[in-house]
């Protein structure tokens, strides 16, 4: 018994290692000194100072527009993408390629579509993000929806097709619905990951538009303030919070799958 309670100190404290100086972050938020070190007293006036800070609100402004631009081409060829894996192919070589942009270094994935951009001559901005963070995404909605595909019932599909309806009317009517949960959790999971990317943007943005977290990056060079301790904190609100109902979904499937 001692033995088994000695194995939760590991467990414990990487959740302590991982998870401690997010909390010293965000309680330095709510910091009224200036310093981004030594806690001063409760306040909120570094988020008031975000709300005025003209550079931080264009920023947050383009990391919305690209997050939902991204999360909606990421969300739709996504989906289409673990249909067809899961429907139409058993390539094992396509499985792969189809999740590589997944496990490939964002350094890489950056370099590799600015090279691509300046081949056909691409002018970076905005959309070209947009494209960029869509086709990083693109692999985890597939991987989600694709786990929710793999336990969805085929004879509702074949039955449907049976029964004179078409292949798009089946899609729409039988499988989309069966997968809803998927493609929302997938959607979910995107938009966090467009959110919070920095180096995939860094290549792929243009000189006039930045993204949030690069703003970020270039405040944090000249050091750490608590303005970017309250900025931080906001982030990760909207993250986890984001994470935590995609996570929330997927068990809503998973029990709507268990058999009673």
């Amino acid at each position: 018994m001692r033995r088994a309670r000695l194995l939760y100190v590991p467990f414990w404290a990487t959740f302590v290692f991982l998870y401690l100086p997010i909390a010293v972050l965000v309680v330095m938020s709510f910091n009224s000194g200036e310093s981004a070190y030594t806690y001063e007293g409760f306040s909120l006036k570094w988020y008031g100072e975000l709300a005025g800070d003209e550079r931080v609100v264009k920023g947050l402004a383009n990391t919305i527009i690209v997050a939902f631009g991204s999360t909606a081409l990421a969300t739709v060829l996504g989906t289409l993408l673990a249909v067809g894996l899961a429907r139409y192919t058993r390539s094992k070589t396509l499985d792969a390629l189809a999740l590589m942009p997944a496990v490939l270094p964002d350094l890489v994935v950056g370099i590799g579509l600015l090279v691509f951009y300046s081949t056909i001559q691409l002018t970076l901005g905005l959309y070209s993000v947009v494209l960029a963070h869509a086709v990083f995404s693109m692999a985890f909605v597939a991987a989600v929806v694709r786990t929710r595909l793999t336990n969805a019932d085929p004879s509702l599909e074949e039955a449907s097709l049976d029964l004179g309806a078409g292949p798009v009317v089946t899609f729409m009517k039988i499988t989309l619905p069966q997968l809803a949960p998927g493609i929302v959790a997938g959607a979910l999971l995107a938009f966090t990951l467009s959110l919070d990317e920095f180096v995939i943007a860094f290549f792929t943005v243009g000189n006039s538009e930045q993204t949030l977290p690069i703003v970020i990056y270039s405040m944090v060079r000249f050091g750490v303030t608590p303005e970017i301790n309250a900025l931080a904190s906001l982030l990760l609100l909207v993250s986890f919070t984001a994470v935590i109902a995609g996570q929330r979904l997927t068990k809503i499937g998973e029990s709507e799958r268990a058999p009673d």
